[in-house]
């Protein structure tokens, strides 16, 4: 597992005391799971960034994972890095009952856990669809979005 503290400097000045979901914007699914934290994240303790943004793009490249390829959401919570399912337990983890319960998916076998991550990632186009584009949130909610390009200027 990975801590922020790992990450250019750059980056953990950006991060700092944030949680955060990093998802896949044109995908119906991870789109799906972004919905999912909106509305069962009461202390709005998170905030969101598209995959394709260039803080993705930075934080990808952090991870030394493909920056053309985002099938591996990221969730930050509390300076550690979780990836893939490990991802879901931590943000299910991180809002609360009744969906606390959910994070049980960690105690999965690692084998076993991306097996079944992997092979809903490389499908998840075919089985869920695709938005042609990232999904704008409304104005209340893009201020829990990390926007670089906006706090660069």
């Amino acid at each position: 597992m990975k801590r922020t503290r790992d990450l250019p400097q750059t980056l953990q000045n950006h991060l700092a005391g944030r949680d955060l979901v990093l998802f896949d914007g044109e995908c119906v699914l991870c789109s799906g799971f972004f919905r999912f934290i909106i509305r069962t994240d009461k202390a709005q303790r998170f905030h969101f960034a598209h995959a394709q943004s260039s803080l993705g793009a930075e934080l990808y490249a952090a991870l030394h994972m493909p920056r053309d390829d985002f099938e591996t959401n990221l969730v930050i919570v509390d300076g550690m890095i979780y990836e893939r399912l490990d991802a879901f337990a931590a943000a299910m983890a991180a809002v609360g009952w009744p969906w606390k319960a959910l994070a049980v998916t960690r105690f999965i076998p690692e084998p076993l856990r991306s097996f079944l991550y992997h092979r809903l990632a490389k499908n998840r186009y075919a089985i869920f669809g695709r938005y042609d584009v990232c999904m704008m949130p409304d104005p209340t909610l893009m201020a829990r979005f990390i926007n670089r390009e906006a706090e660069a200027s």
